[in-house]
């Protein structure tokens, strides 16, 4: 069986040179090809070796190391003499069957042939063979007479007339040429895993060394000692032993070089470090048998220095290690988030230095960003916050003065695709929240007098308009962008002219104010100035009212008709001191029949000239004592009618003969004659 591995053999070395008698060598060295290097596969290489006559030839073997085999049957070197094998050999070491050990070979003559063959491979680098032949003569090297100052401390070479003294394979010899010493310059140790002692354990160490052994492996591992009991170090006895001339030290980079000496091993040592050097040192004096030691690697670990809320990792393993990867999901209605961003997946590796190559992110709930505004309304969390996963909302319109078309509140969910959804329905538009029409928190006085009738508090009508063109006028808010009044006011008259003023009783405070800016007039198409039939407009603004307690709208009459014969008007108009008014007044005024109506209108033809036809699209309010009226700046407010506490616009100022005379009433162009119209009109632009 082929294996690889450290090979611990002994190896001679030789250390002179053959002498001659006459023509024929006494001695000679033997070495296979490229020792001690490896040998070469392939190989059939022949000594024929002499010595002169009437010595016998003896080889010798200071080292051999051949793949070993049963029977040498890959790789040997065979001695013969006349063709008869004196020893055929392979292995090792003298444990495997056909190694020589120590054995001589000895030629019953002075020759001998030596063959090494080899087959195609070598893969296990065996370094081959050395020996020594020789011509037999006397063997100083057994005699008792020599004296022990001058014997050889690790081999000794008979040769004719002389010996010589050799070393052991990883020794050399001194000057003196019979003492040997351990060269033990260490090493580097790079495998993951292995063995060293120091030199001549478990026997006594030689003296006067300093032995440095290096085990380096690839970054990323991390080294552990694991030394045997058996470990005896010269110390000087003290509470703990001093290591003051022989000694081990261990040296890990970036840590101080901690000293061993003593009978007590160091056991197992952790490093943490891929490098990791050894000194072991020997004064001139004292015996140590050292230590032996094997050496494991370990990958470097990264932990993980928090947990993941609310998310994964995985794979989940108790520890991570060099080269390992973890990913991170987090759980649904979670997003990664890393260094304020967020992030589609994540991978991390552990490094060499026991650091993740990216820090870990972080899972936070997904939000589904600001709900949409709600105009004219606003939004009140029912659960969560923040926007966050599956809080919920629900939106809600500024009431009294805005409300949804439907009863109940609209509440949207923050769901997994981060989107705000209604609860029940996957729909995303918010409601719309339309203005409430007619309706006020101030009560109306039931008194009221003609001309200016009372004054009107504060918010009592919000629809109320201070307009101004060609003179003073009024109007009615009907809608976020829309005013109404009356058509007379608008004539020859350009948006620029046209003042709109809302959110007050006092005029002087009206003026003091900006007026709403005006977009488009649409006074009606078939309106003429001559006989005011059709007398009604509207005003488009350019943003929106914003309406409050001092601004609503009025709301518009059904198509089929008006109901109830009692209205209120309000307005600037002249007093009855024929002043113009700077505070809004209003007036309660009876619907009057329209037969009396045409009557009044014939009878002031025959004192006023010119007076205008009573139209279908026309109708009178007052009283036939006079008194209570509308007047000259009144023109285009509105008479409303309060039906179920909710107000509508009747009629709008239009025309009259004289103010709050007996028997003369005002005119008022009947609005549920044009509610089609309006709301056309306001659709279409």
């Amino acid at each position: 069986m082929r294996r690889s591995g450290l090979i611990l053999s002994v190896l001679f070395v030789f250390l002179n040179v053959g002498v001659s008698v006459g023509s024929l060598a006494m001695h000679g060295h033997l070495q296979s090809p490229l020792y001690p290097n490896p040998y070469p596969a392939n190989l059939h290489k022949q000594w024929d070796l002499e010595v002169p006559s009437g010595y016998q030839l003896q080889i010798s073997f200071n080292y051999l190391d051949i793949e070993p085999s049963v029977n040498c049957y890959y790789d040997y070197l065979m001695v013969l003499h006349s063709k008869k094998i004196l020893g055929k050999f392979c292995g090792r070491n003298s444990t495997d069957p056909h190694h020589p050990g120590n054995k001589n070979i000895v030629s019953p003559s002075n020759r001998l042939q030596v063959v090494f063959v080899t087959d195609e491979t070598n893969s296990e680098n065996h370094l081959g063979f050395s020996a020594f032949y020789q011509a037999i003569d006397i063997d100083e090297c057994s005699s008792t007479s020599l004296d022990p100052d001058s014997r050889c401390s690790q081999i000794c070479l008979n040769t004719l007339g002389s010996y010589l003294c050799t070393c052991y394979h990883g020794y050399h010899l001194r000057g003196d040429q019979r003492t040997c010493v351990l060269d033990c310059g260490g090493g580097v140790f790079k495998e993951l895993e292995g063995g060293l002692s120091s030199p001549g354990y478990p026997n006594s160490a030689p003296l006067g060394q300093n032995c440095l052994y290096t085990i380096s492996v690839p970054p990323g591992f991390q080294i552990t000692l694991n030394f045997s009991e058996n470990f005896q170090i010269e110390h000087i006895q003290h509470q703990e032993p001093v290591c003051l001339f022989h000694w081990l030290k261990v040296s890990v980079p970036g840590e101080t070089p901690k000293k061993f000496c003593g009978n007590k091993s160091p056991g197992i040592i952790t490093t943490n470090s891929h490098l990791v050097d050894l000194e072991f040192h020997t004064d001139g004096a004292g015996e140590s048998r050292g230590f032996s030691l094997r050496y494991t690697t370990n990958r470097v670990e990264c932990k993980l220095e928090r947990k993941i809320t609310n998310g994964k990792i995985t794979p989940n393993f108790p520890k991570y290690f060099y080269r390992d990867y973890i990913y991170i999901r987090c759980d649904n209605g979670y997003k990664l988030m890393m260094e304020g961003k967020e992030i589609s997946s994540f991978k991390t590796m552990c490094q060499e230095d026991g650091r993740w190559h990216l820090s870990l992110p972080q899972c936070q709930i997904i939000d589904c960003g600001e709900p949409k505004d709600l105009r004219n309304g606003g939004i009140n969390f029912l659960s969560g916050s923040g926007n966050e996963y599956k809080s919920v909302i629900q939106y809600h319109c500024n009431e009294p003065f805005y409300t949804f078309n439907q009863a109940n509140k609209v509440s949207f969910t923050c769901t997994l695709n981060r989107k705000w959804k209604a609860e029940g329905n996957d729909i995303e538009e918010i409601p719309n929240c339309y203005p409430v029409c007619g309706r006020r928190n101030v009560s109306l006085s039931v008194s009221g007098r003609v001309f200016g009738g009372e004054l009107a508090e504060k918010g009592m009508f919000p629809w109320q308009v201070f307009l101004i063109t060609h003179g003073r006028g009024g109007a009615i808010v009907v809608g976020e962008k829309w005013i109404l009044t009356a058509a007379h006011n608008l004539e020859k008259s350009s948006k620029e002219r046209v003042k709109s003023y809302v959110g007050s009783n006092i005029v002087t405070e009206l003026l003091k104010s900006e007026p709403l800016p005006v977009e488009s007039l649409h006074v009606h198409p078939e309106f003429k100035i001559s006989d005011f039939n059709n007398d009604i407009a509207l005003i488009k603004l350019q943003s929106p009212i914003t309406f409050n307690e001092n601004v609503m709208p009025v709301c518009l009459p059904e198509q089929d008709g008006q109901s109830g014969n009692m209205g209120t008007v309000s307005g600037f108009g002249l007093t009855e001191e024929q002043n113009t008014a700077d505070a809004l007044r209003y007036v309660r005024l009876p619907i009057v029949d329209q037969q009396v109506c045409h009557e009044s209108l014939n009878k002031a033809r025959q004192i006023v000239p010119n007076v205008y036809p009573l139209t279908e699209n026309m109708f009178c309010a007052g009283l036939p004592e006079g008194g209570n009226d509308t007047c000259r700046g009144d023109s285009g407010s509105a008479l409303v009618i309060k039906n179920n506490d909710v107000f509508h616009v009747a009629g709008i100022v239009s025309w009259g003969v004289d103010c709050g005379k007996p028997g003369r009433y005002g005119v008022y162009t009947r609005v549920t004659q044009y509610t089609d119209w309006i709301r056309k009109t306001m659709e279409e632009n």
